[in-house]
């Protein structure tokens, strides 16, 4: 109930739910396979099962989509594994893909 000379107002929140963006591993004649299970497991969370299967398909297929996440995140992500690869000496490639 509102009081003499009291002004209500009512507002409508819309809450969109944040665009989501493919993390893209891309296959190279240098990266060790081991080194590519590892930065799946440590820092896309993946069980070693899981790892193992998404780097056979980077492998074989050229690349793989590693993960979905919000566009900061996925840089983030990106940006973690392009370093650990240039500490090794790796060209490892990542791409991050908007979906539609």
């Amino acid at each position: 109930m509102s009081t003499k000379g009291e002004i209500r107002q009512q507002t409508k929140s819309q809450v969109r739910v944040p665009k989501r963006y493919s993390v893209i591993m891309h296959n190279d004649d240098y990266t060790p396979m081991d080194f590519v299970v590892q930065v799946l497991m440590e820092i896309f969370n993946k069980r070693k099962e899981e790892a193992v299967m998404l780097m056979m398909m980077v492998h074989k297929g050229g690349k793989a989509v590693v993960g979905m996440y919000s566009y900061d995140i996925a840089l983030t992500k990106i940006r973690l594994v392009t370093a650990l690869a240039e500490e090794e000496g790796y060209p490892f490639r990542l791409t991050v893909e908007e979906q539609r």
